[in-house]
């Protein structure tokens, strides 16, 4: 059967330029959502994050305010318990891209602590563009291709057409005065990307070159995982 590795933060924290440690990890909407549209066209589902550590879901991406009141956070809760795959991955530098279809890296606070600085993160998101296979990344999930710029500062990503949290969705989200950098900032100047994003703050924004696919927002998640799901078939 076909198979889709989540490549997953496995910070529960990101650093602040003032010290501050924010409390973070993985966006549950941006797991949950596509993890569904991936087993309904039948994928099975595998995860690995930096060292194998199980992954920890941001704690606001549970709260009620932002999945529609204390009902859709309950269901949020339990669709995170039922994605058993999720909470035991592997290690990255044990990954063989031969076993899989797709990666997917979806996106929360996490990923900018650790995903951006991983010498194994780098190397499987270059080797997995270069075997032509389909790399996906959303929102945040897209500072993973930080770690793919080598000593040289270039990236296998350059000029690529992309999307990923965009600066003024940062600092919607209030904190983008305290970060030590932005998203959008160094996925132009370090990754070398065409950065690109939609009209509407948080509205869903996709953007497919080549075997890149990255989505800009939570709400883009799924429509991103729908166009995995197109790529493959």
């Amino acid at each position: 059967m076909s198979k889709i590795l989540f490549l997953i933060t496995a910070a529960d924290r990101w650093t602040l330029a003032d010290g501050f440690e924010q409390p973070a990890g993985f966006w549950a909407e941006e797991a949950i959502g596509p993890y569904g549209v991936f087993k309904e066209a039948g994928y099975e589902i595998a995860a690995a994050t930096p060292g194998g550590v199980p992954p920890t879901a941001d704690a606001l991406s549970l709260a009620p305010d932002f999945n529609g009141g204390p009902e859709g956070a309950e269901r949020m809760k339990a669709a995170l318990r039922d994605a058993v795959e999720l909470a035991k991955p592997i290690r990255i530098d044990d990954v063989r891209i031969d076993d899989y279809d797709a990666v997917f890296v979806p996106g929360g606070w996490g990923p900018m602590e650790d995903l951006s600085d991983d010498p194994a993160t780098g190397k499987l998101l270059g080797d997995w563009l270069a075997s032509g296979k389909i790399v996906s990344l959303v929102c945040h999930g897209p500072a993973a291709l930080l770690s793919t710029v080598d000593a040289d500062g270039k990236s296998p990503f350059a000029g690529y057409r992309l999307t990923g949290l965009s600066n003024s969705e940062e600092i919607q989200n209030g904190l983008a005065d305290r970060a030590k950098w932005l998203l959008q900032d160094r996925l132009i100047s370090d990754v070398g990307a065409d950065y690109q994003k939609g009209e509407e703050n948080f509205a869903p924004y996709i953007e497919r070159d080549r075997t890149l696919i990255t989505g800009q927002n939570p709400a883009s998640a799924v429509p991103l995982a729908r166009e995995v799901v197109k790529a493959l078939s």
